[in-house]
C-alpha cells in the first residue's frame, strides 16, 4: 500500500491562496518560494538587502513569479495582514513588526520547523556551539553504510522541504541546527543530539541565557520513546539531563562512564550496565585531535540503537572529515599548513591547537562577536610559538595573550598584518621544517568575508599559489 503523508496533503491544502511573508531569501527559502508559489499561495517577500544587493537570479524568479516584495532598511514596514510568516534563521523571532503579526494571529514558522513537524520518518537533529557540522556528517554517513535511505539538511546539506513528499516512515532525516534555527522551535526531532554550549553568537543573542535556551529547545519537546545524546563533560549540557522528556545517554572523553560512550586511553567504547565494547582506537582514524574524538562518541552515541557496529566502524574509520576543520591544505618546505576557518570561537581553536604536537604558527581574528578572550591566551602561550593577527578582535587577543605571557614571565614572536595575503606571506617567512601553520581565526569572519567558507576557500587559495 503506497505511504500518504497525510500532514503534508492538509498543509497543502491549508497553505492555498493563504498570504504568506518570506523573510529572507537564503539557501532554504528559495526552494520553498517555488513551492508554495505552484500551491497558489500569495506570497510577499521582505529583505534587508536592496534589489541591486541580491542575487540577479533570485530577482529574476521574483519578476517571472510577478511576487510582491519589500526590500531595503525598512523592509519590514510592509508586514501586515498575513496568514503565515516564514523566517529565515538570521531575522531574530521578536523585532516588532513581526511580533505585532502574531500577536494579530498570524503563524511564525521556517522551513525547518515543518521538516521537522512533517517528516514521516525518523528525526535526528544535532546542535551545540563546536562539532555540530562534524558529527551531523558522521552519523549520515553512519546511516548511509547501514543503508539506510537518509537525507541531510538544516545548516548542511540541501533545503529539505521540497523533498518531504519524498519521505517514507522507514527513512532518515539528519538535521545540523543552529541556536538561530531552534530559537522558535515547538517540535523536537526523535533523536537530539547537543555536542556541548559554550559562549557563542552574543553579538546577536541577548544574553548567553538566551542562547542556552535555544539550544535546549532542541529536546523540549521530545515524546517518552525519544532519545537525547549529551556531554558529560559540559557542565549546562549535563544539567540539561534533569529536563530530559525521553531516554537519556552521554558521551564523554574523560569520565568512564556505566552507560554511554566514552574514549578511554584513545579507545572509543560503548559502555553498557558496566560492561565496555570496544569499537575503535583513535589511531586508525584520520580525524585529529580529542575534539574530534568526543565527535565519533556523539555520534555513535546518536545511532548505537539504529545500525551495528560494523557499519559504526566503517564509517567512522573512512570519514576523512569536513572542509574547513583542521583541513590539510598542503606542505611548504616541511611545515604542515591547516585550514581551520570554522574556528568562530575561542573555545574552537583551542580543540584545534590541542590538536597538535608540533610547534604551531597561529594565523587567529576577525570579526567581533563580543566574545571573551582570556580563556584562550594560556592555549596559546602553551602550543604557540609564532602568532600572527588580524581583523576587529586581533587587538583583544594580543591584550590577552600579553597579560598571560606577563603573569608567566614568558615570551612569545607576535605580529599584526592587516590582510590575509599578508599573514600568510608571514607565516611562510617565520616558520620551520616541522612545524604546523593553523589558520585558526577564533572569530568570526564577516568583518572581511561573507562566511568561513570564503574565508577558509581564500586562505586555501593564497597558500597554493604562494
Amino acid at each position: 500500500m503506497k505511504f500518504v503523508n497525510k500532514k503534508l496533503e492538509e498543509f497543502n491544502n491549508y497553505i492555498k491562496n493563504k498570504k504568506v511573508a518570506i523573510i529572507g531569501l537564503g539557501v532554504s527559502n528559495i526552494p520553498l518560494i517555488d513551492y508554495l508559489y505552484n500551491l497558489g499561495s500569495e506570497i510577499t517577500l521582505f529583505n534587508n538587502k536592496t534589489i541591486e544587493e541580491l542575487d540577479k537570479n533570485v530577482m529574476d524568479r521574483i519578476y517571472e513569479y510577478k511576487l510582491n516584495f519589500s526590500f531595503g532598511e525598512k523592509y519590514l514596514s510592509k508586514l501586515n495582514g498575513f496568514d503565515i510568516i516564514f523566517r529565515s534563521p538570521s531575522c531574530r523571532p521578536d523585532l516588532p513588526e513581526i511580533q505585532e503579526e502574531v500577536d494579530r494571529g498570524a503563524i511564525l514558522t521556517s522551513e525547518i520547523e515543518l521538516v521537522l513537524e512533517m517528516c514521516p520518518g525518523t528525526t535526528i537533529g544535532i546542535t551545540g556551539s563546536d562539532g555540530k557540522t562534524t558529527t551531523t556528517s558522521l552519523i549520515y554517513e553512519i546511516l548511509k553504510e547501514e543503508n539506510l535511505k537518509c537525507y541531510l539538511g538544516g545548516n548542511i546539506g540541501i533545503p529539505l522541504f521540497t523533498k518531504i513528499s519524498e519521505m517514507k516512515p522507514e527513512d532518515y532525516v539528519v538535521l545540523e541546527l543552529s541556536s538561530f534555527q531552534l530559537m522558535t522551535m515547538n517540535v523536537s526531532p526523535n533523536v537530539a543530539v547537543i555536542t556541548n554550549v559554550t559562549p557563542n553568537h552574543l553579538d546577536i543573542h541577548k544574553s548567553y541565557e538566551e542562547y542556552i535556551n535555544s539550544k535546549a529547545n532542541i529536546f523540549k519537546y521530545q515524546k517518552e520513546n525519544d532519545l537525547l545524546v549529551l556531554n558529560n563533560e559540559n557542565e549546562i549540557t549535563k544539567n540539561f539531563a534533569k529536563y530530559a522528556n525521553g531516554r537519556l545517554t552521554f558521551f564523554s572523553s574523560k569520565t568512564k562512564l556505566d552507560d554511554g560512550v566514552i574514549l578511554d586511553n584513545d579507545i572509543i567504547k560503548i559502555c553498557d550496565g558496566g560492561l565496555r565494547r570496544h569499537i575503535v582506537d583513535t589511531k586508525n582514524i584520520k580525524l585529529r585531535g580529542i575534539h574530534n574524538s568526543e565527535n565519533i562518541c556523539t555520534a555513535i552515541a546518536a545511532t548505537k540503537d539504529l545500525v551495528s557496529v560494523d557499519s559504526q566502524i566503517k564509517a567512522i574509520t573512512n570519514f576523512r572529515g569536513v572542509k574547513h576543520r583542521l583541513e590539510f591544505v598542503k606542505e611548504i618546505n616541511g611545515a604542515k599548513w591547516y585550514n581551520d576557518s570554522i574556528a568562530s570561537s575561542p573555545t574552537r581553536t583551542i580543540a584545534g591547537l590541542n590538536s597538535f604536537s608540533e610547534n604551531i604558527v597561529l594565523i587567529a581574528g576577525g570579526y567581533d562577536k563580543h566574545l571573551e578572550y582570556t580563556p584562550i591566551a594560556k592555549p596559546i602561550i602553551d602550543n604557540v610559538g609564532s602568532l600572527i593577527l588580524l581583523g576587529q578582535t586581533a587587538e583583544k587577543i594580543k591584550n590577552a595573550v600579553e597579560i598571560e605571557l606577563k603573569n608567566s614571565n614568558k615570551d612569545l614572536n607576535i605580529y599584526k598584518v592587516e590582510t590575509l595575503e599578508e599573514a600568510v606571506i608571514k607565516a611562510k617567512e617565520i616558520c620551520q621544517k616541522g612545524d604546523v601553520v593553523l589558520f585558526s581565526p577564533a572569530s568570526a569572519s564577516f568583518d572581511m568575508f561573507k562566511n568561513f567558507e570564503e574565508r577558509g576557500n581564500k586562505f586555501k587559495q593564497i597558500v597554493n599559489e604562494v
